[in-house]
C-alpha cells in the first residue's frame, strides 16, 4: 500500500466510473453490470490482495456484506409487505369514497389521492402505493375530462416525494442510514429526516399540484388498459344464491345500479327470462344475472363477493368469495380447437382443466343468452380462473392459446383487515424503537405470509432482482472505495474546490451532484456511492455529519429529471403517454426547486455556520 493515488484506489474509481457509464448507457441489463462489478472488485482484491492503514486487508466476505446488510432485508421485507396491501386490496373503501368524490368535486379528490400518496409512502414502498392509486386517479380524470398526462406525473412525484419524510420511507433513506452506521456509527431515527423532508414535502407538493400540470401537454387516455383491461367486455353470469349479498336488490329506474361497471342483459328466473328494462323487479335466490362487463369490473365483483364462482360437479355450493391463490387468465379459442360448436359444460371444461369459465367474449357480437348456452366460436376469449398451478397447465392445452401475461391474482378483499392491522403494528414498532426497523420489517412480512394475506409466490413476486444485485454491487463499491481512500480523495477535492466558501455552499455544491447523478444512474447506487464521500467532506470541515447524510438521501430522492431515475416513474410512462422530454420539461424545475430550498433551509435547520 502507497502513500497518495495508488493502484487499488486508481482501479476502483476505474470499475465505479466504467458501471456508472454501463448504467446509464442501458445497453446491458442492470443486473449483469452489477455482476460484472461485483467480479471486478473481487477479481482484483482477491488477486492483488490490499491492506488499509489499520492493518486490515480488504476481503470477499467485505464485499459481498451488502448482501447481508440489514438495510437490504428492511427494503425486501417492506416490499412484501406492500404487497400484501396490494394483493387484498386493502385501499379498496378509501378508494371508493375518493372516486365519489371525484364525481363531485374533482379537485378534492385529487387532492386526497396525492394526500393518502403521500402518507402511504412514508411508510411503504413507493411502487405498490401507485399501482394501488393509479386507477383511481385515471377514473377521476375521465369523470372531469382530464388528460391522464396531467394528472399521473404528479402522483409519481409526490409518492417520491411522501418517501422523504422518514427513515423507512424508500430504501435510498434505508440505504443511506445504513451505509453512516457502518462508515461513521451515525444512526439516524426514524423521524430525524421528518422535520426537514416535510418542509421538501410541502414545497415540492405545491408545484406538483398547481404548476407542473400546466407544463405537461395533453396526451391520450389509457383509462382502459389499466390493470390489463382492454375496454372490451365479457359475457359472464352471475348466479344469486340464498348468501348473495345482492339477495332483494330492487331495479332502480329499470336497472341494477348494484352492479357496478357492468350491464344486465337478462336475469334468468327458472324458465322465465326478463329482459331490459327491469321494472319491479327484485333479485331472488336462484336466478342468474347475465351480465356484459370488462375484465376489470368482473375482478372488482369477484373480489368484493358480488360474482361467485360457479358450483362444481364435485361440489354444489357458490363461493361467492374466490380462495387466495385464485388467478384469472384469458385464453383464446384457435381454429380446429374441439372446443368449437360446443358449450362450456358440453366440453366438460372445469373437469378436464381445473379452470372454471368467468366470462366469454365474442368479437363480432355480443349474444343475449346465459353463458352456458353459448356455443363456442373460433377467436372467442374465455376469462378463466383457477389456482396458479391449473391456469399454468393450460399452456399445454392444444384446444385453447393461454395469452401471454394476461394471468392476474384476484384480491383477496376479506383479509384486508388483518393486513392492515399487521402493516399499522409494523409501522408503529418501528417508529418507537420498540424494536430495531429491520425486525419490525421482517417480523411484518413473515405475519403477512402466516396470516395468509399472500402465499409464497406472490411475496416472491415482490422481490426485485434488481434491487437486490444493484443494492448488493454498490456497496461493494462503497467499501472499496472507503476503504482505498478514494472516498477521502473526493471529498478533499471537492472541499479545495470550494476553498473559501461557506458549509452551506459546500453542502448546496454536494446536493446538485447528487441531484444530478441520481437522474442518471439509480437512487440506490447514487446513494450508497455519495454516503463514505459526504461522511469525509462533514470530517474534512469538523462538521455535525447529519445534515451531509441528510443531504444525500433528499438530493438522491429527487429522482425527477427521467424515467429511469424512479420505478414509479417507468411505471406512470404508459398510462400517461409520457415522452422522455416530459420528465425533462416537468422534472427538472422540480430537481432545481427542491436544490434551492434545501440549500436554503437546511443552513437555517442545521444552525450551519
Amino acid at each position: 500500500m502507497g502513500s497518495g493515488i495508488d493502484i487499488h484506489m486508481m482501479l476502483t474509481m476505474v470499475i465505479i466510473i466504467v458501471t456508472i457509464c454501463a448504467y446509464a448507457a442501458e445497453r446491458v441489463s442492470i443486473e449483469v453490470i452489477s455482476i460484472a462489478s461485483l467480479c471486478a472488485f473481487l477479481v482484483l482484491f482477491t488477486a492483488f490482495p490490499y491492506t488499509t492503514s489499520s492493518g486490515d486487508q480488504i476481503t470477499p466476505e467485505q464485499l459481498l456484506s451488502g448482501f447481508a446488510n440489514p438495510a437490504l432485508i428492511t427494503v425486501l421485507s417492506l416490499l412484501i409487505v406492500g404487497q400484501a396491501l396490494f394483493q387484498t386490496d386493502a385501499l379498496e373503501r378509501p378508494a371508493t369514497i375518493l372516486a365519489k368524490m371525484g364525481k363531485k368535486s374533482g379537485w378534492i379528490a385529487f387532492v386526497g389521492v396525492y394526500l393518502i400518496a403521500a402518507l402511504f409512502s412514508a411508510f411503504i414502498n413507493n411502487t405498490p402505493v401507485v399501482v394501488m392509486l393509479l386507477p383511481i386517479v385515471v377514473a377521476i380524470a375521465a369523470g372531469q375530462r382530464l388528460s391522464t398526462s396531467k394528472v399521473l406525473m404528479p402522483l409519481s412525484f409526490i409518492t417520491i416525494l411522501g418517501g422523504m419524510t422518514t427513515l423507512i420511507g424508500s430504501s435510498t433513506n434505508l440505504l443511506v442510514a445504513s451505509s453512516a452506521l457502518k462508515f461513521s456509527g451515525l444512526e439516524l431515527g426514524f423521524f430525524d429526516l421528518t422535520g426537514i423532508g416535510s418542509m421538501m414535502f410541502a414545497i415540492g407538493a405545491v408545484y406538483a399540484l398547481f404548476i407542473m400540470p400546466r407544463l405537461l401537454k395533453p396526451r391520450q387516455s389509457m383509462a382502459d388498459e389499466i390493470k390489463g383491461g382492454t375496454g372490451k367486455q365479457f359475457i359472464a353470469q352471475i348466479p344469486i344464491t340464498y348468501d348473495h349479498p345482492l339477495v332483494g336488490t330492487e331495479a332502480v329506474s329499470g336497472l341494477f345500479p348494484a352492479f357496478k361497471d357492468m350491464t344486465v342483459r337478462l336475469i334468468q328466473r327458472g324458465e322465465h327470462p326478463f329482459l331490459p328494462p327491469f321494472e319491479n323487479l327484485s333479485l331472488q335466490p336462484g336466478d342468474v344475472v347475465i351480465v356484459a362487463a370488462t375484465r376489470q369490473a368482473l375482478t372488482k365483483a369477484l373480489a368484493g363477493g358480488k360474482a361467485g364462482i360457479p358450483a362444481s360437479e364435485d361440489d354444489d355450493t357458490e363461493n361467492n368469495i374466490p380462495p387466495p391463490d385464485f388467478t384469472l387468465a384469458e385464453a383464446i379459442v384457435p381454429p380446429g380447437s374441439r372446443l368449437i360448436s360446443r358449450t362450456v359444460e358440453q366440453a366438460g371444461f372445469r373437469s378436464e382443466t381445473g379452470c372454471v369459465v368467468l366470462g366469454i367474449q365474442r368479437r363480432n357480437r355480443m349474444p343475449r343468452m346465459a353463458m352456458n348456452h353459448i356455443r363456442l366460436e373460433a377467436g372467442d376469449v374465455l376469462l378463466v380462473g383457477a389456482p396458479r398451478a391449473s391456469i399454468e397447465g393450460l399452456r399445454a392445452n392444444r384446444d385453447l392459446l393461454l395469452v401471454e401475461f394476461s394471468t392476474a391474482d384476484v384480491p383477496h378483499r376479506p383479509f384486508a383487515p388483518r393486513a392492515l392491522v399487521i402493516f399499522a403494528s409494523t409501522v408503529i414498532a418501528a417508529a418507537t424503537g420498540v424494536v430495531p426497523i429491520v425486525t419490525a420489517a421482517l417480523g411484518g412480512a413473515f405475519l403477512m405470509i402466516a396470516s395468509n394475506c399472500l402465499n409464497l409466490r406472490q411475496a416472491g413476486r415482490a422481490f426485485d432482482g434488481r434491487i437486490m444485485l444493484l443494492i448488493g454491487a454498490s456497496l461493494a463499491s462503497a467499501v472499496a472505495l472507503e476503504k482505498t481512500g478514494g472516498a477521502e480523495l473526493i471529498a478533499g477535492a471537492v472541499v479545495d474546490a470550494m476553498a473559501g466558501q461557506s458549509v452551506a455552499f459546500l453542502l448546496s455544491g454536494l446536493f446538485l451532484l447528487i441531484a444530478v447523478m441520481t437522474n442518471i444512474l439509480s437512487n440506490n447506487a447514487t446513494a450508497v456511492l455519495f454516503t463514505p464521500i459526504a461522511l469525509s467532506i462533514a470530517a474534512q470541515t469538523g462538521q455535525d455529519p447529519v445534515p451531509f447524510v441528510v443531504c444525500v438521501i433528499i438530493a438522491a430522492n429527487c429522482s425527477f429529471a427521467t424515467p429511469i431515475g424512479y420505478q414509479t416513474n417507468l411505471l406512470i410512462m404508459g398510462p400517461g403517454h409520457y415522452r422522455f422530454s416530459d420528465f425533462f420539461i416537468a422534472g427538472i424545475p422540480l430537481v432545481i426547486l427542491i436544490w434551492l430550498s434545501f440549500s436554503i433551509i437546511a443552513p437555517w435547520y442545521y444552525g450551519l455556520v
